[in-house]
């Protein structure tokens, strides 16, 4: 395939590229996400608080949407179970109990998301991907998973649940365990078990679609509804209506932060899936293109009074793994659930609602990554408390804030590891001209007379002051000083605060009478401090020279 970027319509050029062996792989994974989605979806919009057949609109015109504008071949769009859990949170206050008015505003958000995605598209904004680490995702994951799960649960014991957050849940979920509904239990406990068998056994097959078939046979079989066994009930026939939504319904300081928030995660899920299947195919990937592929999917969904919907990796992971090779099968896909959805509903009216349960529980406890948790406490423990505390925000706060909250740490964590560089205080390899930090080195030769450091990071106007102390510390701790070097060759870039520390350290340093010169700066540095006027003060006429070389001229160690 091409690696030429897709441009702003990408079906311009998969379509001239198409082959007729595509076809049919794209059918057969069009038939098979339909398959898949069924379920899910029904799952996903129940756990949103919305109508069953919603989640099945946001696949169908979702998917539509991003074939359209989306760059990716394989990505598949549709409601998620974090987005879903999201709308539920967020939506359920400013509804304040009216149906009506909830879908409305569910479906308001999804036009906002789609406005917001222009916005982000114009400004060139796919940056927005790395505002949350692969720390802080792993975190907000599990977090979202251990909420979901929680929200799911109640459902699987048929009690009412209830709570503000995952604690509270928990509280009032064991507080309500004596009244739990023995056949809701065994339905639940054996949908979980043929789910996890199936996915185990008959990978990229819709194993969800089987149990929903068999429970539904079941249930009208035993009459399970008449033994207060909950189902979906009867589901609207036909395709959705097209109509504005409803605007005026929320100011902008309740909308923005709900549309905001599912617009971060979505790009984020969307983004990282779609990079994966592009480096698995070698196909053309845009993160910036992304942005109007998912502003198309939420304008097509909210038009058809659905919910925000994203790129998720475990639907997309089934398109693929079924043989997609362009957004053609999400088409396909699209156009089996409208048929679904005109002749096939009837047969959903006695669908347990303790299946859609375990069908959100299986797609979801993954989202739970213990290895990852465990290596990060084992490599870096810095990225462990990032998870941490995007893990507990999720928890605590809902995924609303979570996610918010989370990309906020991932911003407040990077600004706090810059603001702490390492400086290497160098020493001489023993038998060698060359020079290394002795923190890391434990056998190098120390410098007599001389203190040579090298600031392993950028000088900055948050780790300048940092950088001086360290060096005036390691002066004060050294008798006998006769010249300091500050070698900057790891150092890329310098601001004005950067400029004046070494200004404030070379004075510091000439009134205790001891020099002061710098090497190894290169490019924009070098630039900053010839226009600043550290040349004249450090008589370091030679920028670029190696901190190796300098120090073997002096001879000094």
């Amino acid at each position: 395939m091409t690696l030429n970027p897709p441009g702003l319509f990408p079906p311009a050029q998969w379509l001239a590229e198409y082959r007729a062996s595509w076809l049919g792989p794209d059918i057969v994974a069009g038939v098979t996400l339909a398959a898949y989605a069924i379920p899910v979806s029904l799952a996903y919009a129940t756990l949103a608080g919305l109508p069953p057949q919603i989640g099945i609109y946001g696949y169908m015109l979702g998917g539509i949407g991003y074939a359209l504008l989306g760059s990716s071949r394989q990505l598949a769009a549709g409601p998620t179970s974090a987005i879903s859990l999201m709308i539920a949170a967020a939506v359920g206050p400013l509804a304040a109990g009216d149906a009506v008015r909830y879908g409305q505003i569910a479906s308001l958000a999804a036009f906002a998301v789609a406005l917001l995605c222009l916005i982000a598209w114009l400004f060139r904004l796919s940056m927005l991907v790395r505002l949350i680490s692969d720390s802080i995702l792993v975190g907000f994951k599990a977090g979202a998973g251990l909420t979901i799960v929680m929200t799911q649960l109640p459902s699987l014991f048929g009690v009412a649940g209830g709570g503000r957050n995952f604690f509270d849940r928990a509280v009032k979920l064991a507080g309500q365990l004596g009244d739990m509904h023995v056949i809701v239990v065994a339905i639940g406990l054996a949908a979980i078990a043929l789910l996890l068998l199936g996915a185990r056994f008959l990978p990229g097959k819709p194993a969800g679609l089987a149990v929903v078939v068999l429970s539904i046979l079941i249930a009208t079989v035993f009459g399970l509804p008449g033994l207060g066994v909950a189902v979906t009930g009867e589901i609207p026939k036909g395709l959705p209506s097209v109509a504005m939504p409803t605007f005026g319904l929320l100011e902008f300081d309740e909308l923005f932060p709900l549309a905001a928030g599912v617009l971060l995660l979505a790009y984020v899920e969307g983004v990282s899936a779609a990079r994966s299947f592009a480096a698995k195919h070698g196909c053309p990937l845009d993160v910036r293109q992304e942005f109007l592929g998912l502003g198309a999917a939420n304008l097509a969904v909210s038009l058809g009074h659905g919910y925000p919907v994203a790129g998720g990796l475990s639907q997309s992971a089934v398109n693929d793994q079924a043989g997609a090779k362009t957004p053609l099968a999400l088409v396909i896909c699209s156009i089996t659930l409208a048929v679904c959805l005109v002749f096939l509903t009837g047969l959903l009216t006695n669908l347990p609602k303790a299946v859609l349960g375990a069908i959100v529980f299986t797609a979801v406890y993954k989202l739970v990554d213990v290895a990852a948790l465990v290596r990060m406490w084992r490599i870096s423990r810095i990225d462990f408390y990032a998870a941490a505390i995007a893990l507990l925000s999720v928890l605590l706060l809902g995924i609303l804030q979570g996610i918010l909250l989370a990309a906020l740490a991932s911003i407040f964590l990077l600004l706090a590891r810059a603001s702490q560089p390492n400086v290497a205080i160098l020493g001489r390899l023993p038998g060698t001209g060359r020079y290394a930090d002795r923190a890391r080195n434990p056998d190098v030769e120390p410098l007599v007379g001389i203190i040579a450091f090298r600031p392993e990071a950028s000088l900055l106007y948050i780790n300048a002051e940092t950088i001086m102390e360290t060096v005036l510390a390691r002066v004060r701790a050294v008798p006998d000083v006769k010249l300091v070097v500050c070698g900057l060759s790891s150092s890329p870039f310098i601001d004005l605060a950067g400029a004046k520390m070494l200004h404030d350290l070379h004075s510091e340093l000439a009134s205790i009478n001891i020099a002061f010169q710098i090497v190894g700066a290169r490019g924009q540095v070098r630039d900053v401090l010839q226009a600043d006027g550290l040349a004249e003060k450090t008589d370091s006429a030679n920028w670029t020279r190696r901190m190796d070389s300098l120090l073997g001229d002096l001879k000094l160690s």
